[in-house]
This record gives C-alpha cells, structure tokens and sequence, in this order.
C-alpha cells in the first residue's frame, strides 16, 4: 500500500533521528518533492531578510539547473593549506555516509548538496577583504529549491541531534511550506545608485606588468596572470537581488552565481567552467585570449577573425589546453579535445574557447578534479607554482574567492564548478570588481590595462557603473 508523502517524510525524519541517538552524533536528514515551478530569483528573494549571509544562487549557462539556497544547517570549512580540497570532501561524506533521505531520488541537484568555494592561493588566506570567507567555504542549506530541465525540486535539510524534538522538525516543514505560499510574490527591486568608482593602483598596476615582462625575458617564467581591483561606491546598501537579475538579462551564456556570507556577498557571471561530473563523464573548458565586441556585425566578425590569428592569445590558449588536457588524463580513461578553438561571444567580450570531454576512472571524485585543475594558466600562469609564488609577491591584491572555484556537488557525486571571475564582493553600500589579464614576455601594460577594464564591464553593467570602452 502506497504511503502519503506527509508520513514517509515524517517516517524518514523519525529514523534519522533515531539514528542520530544510536551513533551520538548528528545525523543529515533530507526530504525532497516535486513542486509547481517557482521563480527561482524570487525565492532567493523571500529569504533576504530571514536569511541575509546564508543564501546562495547558481545557474549554469544551458539553463539546465538553477539552484537557490536559503539557511545553513551546517557549514565545512578546512584550514588553508593544500590538503584543503580533501578535507571539505572527507567531512562531506562522512555527513553523507549517515544521511537519511525521503522523497524523490535521483534527481542531480537535488537532496543533501554541498555549495561553497576555494580561494585562489590558500597561502595567502590573511584577508580583511575576504574574512567572512576565509580561504575556503561550504555549507548545506536548509531549503533549497532546483529548477532540473524545467522542473521544480523543492529540498528540506535538516541536521538531527541526540537531543533533537520532533515537534522541531515539524515547525521547520510547516515553515517550508509558508515559504512557498505566502512569500514569492514578485517584489520591485530598487536599482543600485553610483555615488563613485576608482580604480585600485593603476599606475603601480601598469608598473608591475612590465616588471614581469622583464622577468620573463630572463627566466622559465612562461606566463604569469595580474589582476586588479576596481571599487565602486552606492548611495545605499547594494541589493544582491537586482544584480542577480540583470546579470540573467545581459549574461545568459555565463554560469550567474551569488554566494553569501555574514554581511558580504560574491557575485558574478563568469563565461569559465572548471570541471563538471556526470556520472562518469567529465567536462572542461579552456578559455583564454581575449578581445573586446565590435560595434557593428562586421567589426564583430573582423575582431573574432583577428582573435583567432593573433599569436599571443593562441600561444595563451594552448598553455590552457594543454595544461587541463594533461590534469586530466591523470584522472580519466578517455578525452576528447578539439583541433582548433571556436569563439565564445558573450555581451561585452569574446575569447578563445576549446570544450574538453573525458571519461573518469571510476573513483575519481569531482574534488578530484577541481585539486588538479585549479588554477588553471588563464587564472595563474606557467610554470604552474612559480606563477602561483610570483603573483603572491608582486600582485598586491587580495584575491580571495576571486579566480577560485565556485560551485557545488551532490550527494550522487555529480557537481559543477565554475571560476570565479568576472565577479564582486559586495560588501554594504561598496563592491570590489577584480579582473586579470595573461601577461607574456611580449605583452604591453597599457594593452594589458585595457583588456582588463573590458573585463570588469559585466559587473559594472549590472551594478549600475560607468563602463570601460
């Protein structure tokens, strides 16, 4: 005979919790159903106030999964330093391992998930920029809603003490439910007024680059990646929602993504996947070299066409394809990458762009993966740790989550990662915009500089500021 939902969640709860007293420790409890599809900005929206400094937002650039975060039942967090990566995964199975889970099965996105980041160097974690993040963050949430192919998900997680009461439990489900009837109306939101913007050291920035020319043309220093730091000022406190909005109207071929923070906010839509995981299949992308839209279709075609001869940027592209072609068959059977790059053209920019496929032996973890690949040469440089040990000592920035790996995984073993470019930190009525550039040996600063301000027009279009020609 066939249970009503209602009594295999509470079924599935009253296990958990059983559990929880017999093991002595908490015990991850999940339920998810099938639901009428809601507005997935709208329900990030609904837990602004509730949930300021717990939401986060994730959308990839097919549309195939939107993900929408609210509350944080339990965060992972690893101390900086290279065994980072396996120890946010190791604690994420060990909560897994002891899970119960109620409702719709198999769904990718969907039941216990994990979202968060890395830094870019976890070296240089002593950040007042980035403290409400530290060198890496993750945490499962306490609602969450999944649009999967056009169909809604909505999941409850909830972390079962010893000492834990039902009737707790109970309250938290029927709140889930007030959630979904009563708040995601579609409210205005106010539009982000620019009091000012200033670029962060641009002649010092202009100083370094040629200072790492110089180095390269007398060292086995290949590349090494320089980003700066643009600060824009609002009238009052920056709405993450508004910015989330615009960036799905002007940036819909980039995964859009926002992630809270106590009262910080990252933000941005970036064009660059680092790894996905679907069952045994894995994809990448390299992506670097780069030249600004033309104002016309023929312009356009004419920097695209120009793009694809330049030597610089198909000698920056290579270093990328290699690079990740060769992380890669660490960790895979077969891969499967393009002869030549295509275009990518996205609102205010278009790069070089090669989609990697492999097949992953059958243990790799999509960890894994991210440990090998990040960061990339687009992000860093080559060789590899000389570029990482340069960065930290001539860039002057404080990167943070900026340049690092953003996104999620399931308790299936699926995810995504996407790199945390073309982003802000939005912190109270002030944004810090980052955006780097690949510096070779025969690279010119003040081609350098103008690449990079085409690069921080993205967040600067959506927030409101004066853009870069």
């Amino acid at each position: 005979m066939a249970i009503s939902e209602e009594t295999e969640q509470l079924q599935g709860l009253a296990f958990a919790m059983q559990r929880a007293k017999e093991r002595n420790e908490s015990v991850l409890f999940s339920h998810v159903k099938k639901i009428e599809y809601k507005n997935p900005l709208s329900f990030y929206q609904a837990g602004r106030e509730q949930y300021a400094g717990e939401r986060f937002f994730w959308q990839d650039p097919a549309k195939e999964i939107t993900i929408t975060g609210l509350g944080n039942i339990k965060k992972l967090q690893a101390t900086a330093s290279a065994n980072r990566y396996k120890q946010v995964e190791k604690c994420w199975l060990k909560l897994q391992n002891a899970a119960v889970q109620s409702g719709v099965r198999d769904v990718d996105a969907t039941g216990p998930l994990l979202f968060g980041g890395f830094s870019f160097d976890y070296e240089q974690s002593s950040s007042l920029l980035w403290n409400q993040f530290g060198d890496n963050l993750f945490y499962i949430p306490a609602y969450m809603l999944s649009i999967v192919k056009g169909e809604a998900y909505l999941t409850t997680n909830i972390l079962c003490s010893p000492e834990d009461q039902e009737q707790l439990f109970i309250h938290m489900i029927n709140e889930r439910e007030e959630f979904l009837v009563e708040r995601l109306e579609n409210k205005e939101v106010p539009t982000n007024v620019l009091v000012e913007q200033r670029e962060i050291r641009p002649t010092e920035w202009k100083q370094t680059v040629a200072k790492a020319v110089d180095e390269m043309r007398h060292s086995d220093l290949d590349k090494i990646v320089l980003a700066r730091e643009l600060r824009v000022v609002f009238q009052d406190r920056i709405v993450s929602e508004k910015v989330l909005e615009t960036l799905m109207v002007e940036q819909p071929t980039s995964y859009i993504f926002s992630f809270e923070a106590g009262g910080d906010c990252f933000i941005g839509a970036t064009p660059e996947q680092l790894i996905k995981k679907k069952g045994n299949e894995v994809f990448s992308v390299c992506l670097a070299g780069s030249i600004a839209r033309g104002k016309s279709e023929e312009e356009d075609t004419q920097l695209g066409n120009e793009l694809l001869h330049d030597s610089k940027n198909r000698m920056e592209h290579q270093y990328v394809v290699s690079m990740i072609t060769n992380a890669l068959q660490t960790l895979c059977e077969e891969i499967i990458v393009p002869d030549e790059p295509e275009l990518m053209k996205i609102r205010h920019i278009q790069h070089l762009y090669t989609p990697v496929k492999g097949m992953c032996v059958g243990d790799a973890t999509i960890f894994d993966f991210v440990e090998k690949l990040h960061p990339t040469p687009a992000m860093g440089g080559l060789p590899k740790e000389k570029a990482i040990v340069r960065i930290r000592e001539i860039e002057g920035l404080e990167r943070g989550l900026y340049a690092g790996p953003l996104g999620w995984v399931d308790s299936y073993g699926n995810g995504e990662f996407a790199v945390g470019i073309r982003s802000a930190l939005l912190q109270g009525n002030e944004a810090s915009l980052f955006a780097g550039c690949g510096v070779l040996e025969d690279s010119l600063p003040e081609s350098e500089y103008q690449e990079t301000g085409i690069k921080f027009n993205p967040m600067l279009s959506a927030l409101g500021g004066h853009l870069h020609d």
